[in-house]
């Protein structure tokens, strides 16, 4: 997942909450510019920890603290759904690459998934 950070912030790396398994991490670009993404943790990460850490971001970016936008790639989206055993959600990304309709989700995608699947 990349996350587009706003222009009040100029980087943001860590845990953005404790017990998810998830922090962002900065990385460089050959032209010099920086993108920041989530990593998985080395240690242990609960079932749910990645669909809550994407969530999180989500949130961040409706309430306008420190995130412009997301980018989750839906095979990343639906893995962290499946994990958290959100198989009908899951099952529905699946979908709507498949039927073309969406290769990416942004917050505002993730949010209206959660949503419409009580999650």
């Amino acid at each position: 997942m990349e996350v587009i950070l706003s222009e009040q912030c100029l980087s943001l790396v860590g845990t953005l909450e404790r017990g998810l398994g998830y922090s962002l991490q900065a990385r460089r670009k050959k032209d010099g510019s920086v993108r920041f993404y989530s990593q998985r943790s080395k240690h242990s990460v609960p079932y749910d920890g990645h669909w809550r850490f994407i969530v999180l971001c989500a949130e961040l970016v409706h309430n306008k603290l420190y995130l412009t936008d997301i980018k989750v790639h839906w095979l990343e989206l639906q893995n962290a759904l499946y994990e958290a055993k959100r198989f009908t959600a899951s099952e529905q990304v699946r979908r709507n690459y498949a039927d073309k309709c969406k290769a990416t989700y942004n917050a505002r995608d993730i949010l209206n998934l959660k949503t419409t699947f009580g999650l």
